[in-house]
């Protein structure tokens, strides 16, 4: 799986030009799609500017060489790459597992070409066996597990070498275990009105095209 994600990362790259403004993003196979950047930079002297989801992406970019700007400095994102949890068939997705969600999302807004690659697993016919990330304030953060806990939706706290995990955004995270969420579209709705949220992990309708990694090779699925 681990060679599949690699030819998926180095597939989607391959639609980065010269002079493009990119964001480059935090995940498994996202790593690889990062890596074949910074190769292109290096090797083919490829020229475009790099906007980075995490500060882990942003150490990996900045070793390979790659120029960064920061999200502030830029009015345009031509291509994003990103990785995605799960993937209905609507190309609605969770994503957010890395805890990058914010970030993620931040870059993928002013994107003009939206690309996700995972692998086959990641392709459901519902979302929502995935956990489903939602970025919290730390003030009132108890509370409002309480409140996901009154309406069923099994929250956890979520915790790094025992202590709850804190997001590159100084914020935590809830997971949610909906084990199924039937109208994405809603359910994103709803926790965008909850006082508290930050941001979640459903990310409806943002994506335009999906390259998958499977048993039989790399596919790229289009909406």
């Amino acid at each position: 799986m681990e060679e599949l994600k690699k030819i998926a990362g180095v597939t989607a790259a391959q639609y980065v030009k010269d002079g493009m403004t990119v964001g480059l993003v935090t995940g498994s196979t996202a790593y690889y799609y990062v890596e074949e950047i910074g190769r292109r930079v290096q090797e083919e002297g490829l020229k475009e500017v790099g906007v980075t989801t995490s500060n882990r992406t942003t150490a990996q970019a900045e070793s390979l060489g790659i120029p960064l700007k920061s999200v502030d400095e830029i009015d345009r994102i031509y291509v994003t790459v990103d990785g995605a949890d799960e993937v209905d068939p609507e190309f609605n997705g969770i994503k957010g597992g890395g805890g990058a969600l914010l970030m993620e999302k931040i870059v993928a807004t002013p994107t003009k070409e939206y690309i996700w690659v995972v692998d086959e697993s990641k392709v459901v016919k519902h979302l929502g066996a995935f956990k489903l990330p939602v970025e919290v304030v730390q003030y009132g953060a108890e509370r409002l597990w309480r409140v996901f806990a009154e309406k069923g939706y099994k929250p956890a706290l979520r915790k790094q070498d025992g202590q709850r995990f804190v997001t590159d955004m100084g914020n935590f995270n809830i997971d949610l275990d909906l084990v199924k969420i039937d109208n994405p579209i809603a359910f994103a709705s709803m926790l965008d009105t909850t006082v508290g949220v930050v941001e979640h992990g459903l990310l409806n309708g943002m994506v335009n095209k999906v390259i998958v990694a499977g048993k039989d090779g790399v596919t790229v699925l289009e909406a």
